[in-house]
């Protein structure tokens, strides 16, 4: 049966002062920080994400699955630490892993379902992106993000195959050894929602980086807009 957690009110963000619409930082590479409804949820804080551990008042942390990019194990008891109030999340063969290290998570699979403050996250997908036929498959759970009135975001973490329904906004892989840049547009125009944002792009140069956009943004989904937050600048929608 289909897990549902509800974590309840939580205290006003903190930070800087954001009110309406969605809020989307770019960390690097595959992460981001999310605002909405005044809550500040992050996905995704690896290795190769380091301002995601200077981020405080979170409400919960989301991890996708268990490779270094997208979790950095030796970094997050620190961010845990910093943030008091935010649960953590992760695919449901991450969380084991953590349990045994001490770490306090919640396992969070296809069909689960979370209220944290004003935000519901849903958990869809199962399996990550085969790499290659020699390396065992992992579990990899991507999160679909939105409050009342607010737009949609969908986190896919290493996976083009799951079905989010229908998004507002689509945080889609630019590049990845697990995928032919096909691939990465295939999956723009199957979603096709009305904006896309880059993500999982650290192992690009600046030039290969401007390929791919553009490829993307040829390729992709007919009526989506590329919006491209790799400045690190906080980036807004609105419904």
């Amino acid at each position: 049966m289909a897990a549902r957690y509800d974590l309840g009110p939580v205290d006003a963000v903190q930070g800087p002062a954001y009110g309406g619409g969605m809020r989307l930082t770019h960390l690097g590479h595959a992460c981001l920080l999310v605002e909405v409804a005044d809550t500040r949820l992050l996905v995704d804080p690896g290795i190769w994400s380091p301002r995601a551990f200077d981020q405080r008042d979170l409400s919960a942390v989301f991890v996708t699955h268990q490779h270094p990019d997208h979790l950095d194990r030796e970094r997050l008891p620190e961010l845990l630490r910093a943030n008091p109030g935010a649960t953590l999340f992760t695919d449901p063969g991450t969380a084991p892993q953590l349990q045994d290290a001490g770490v306090d998570v919640e396992a969070f699979e296809q069909g689960d379902e979370v209220t944290v403050g004003g935000a519901h996250v849903a958990a869809v997908g199962r399996e990550h992106a085969l790499i290659h036929e020699e390396i065992p498959r992992i579990s990899n759970t991507g999160v679909r993000i939105g409050a009342e009135g607010e737009p949609t975001l969908f986190h896919p973490g290493d996976a083009l195959d799951a079905e989010p329904g229908e998004v507002d906004v689509l945080a889609f892989p630019l590049n990845a050894p697990w995928m032919r840049s096909r691939e990465m547009t295939g999956f723009l125009r199957r979603v096709n929602p009305p904006y896309a944002v880059p993500i999982h792009d650290a192992l690009l140069s600046e030039r290969g980086r401007t390929l791919y956009l553009t490829q993307a943004d040829n390729l992709g989904g007919q009526d989506t807009e590329i919006r491209d937050c790799g400045h690190g600048e906080p980036v807004e929608f609105r419904r």
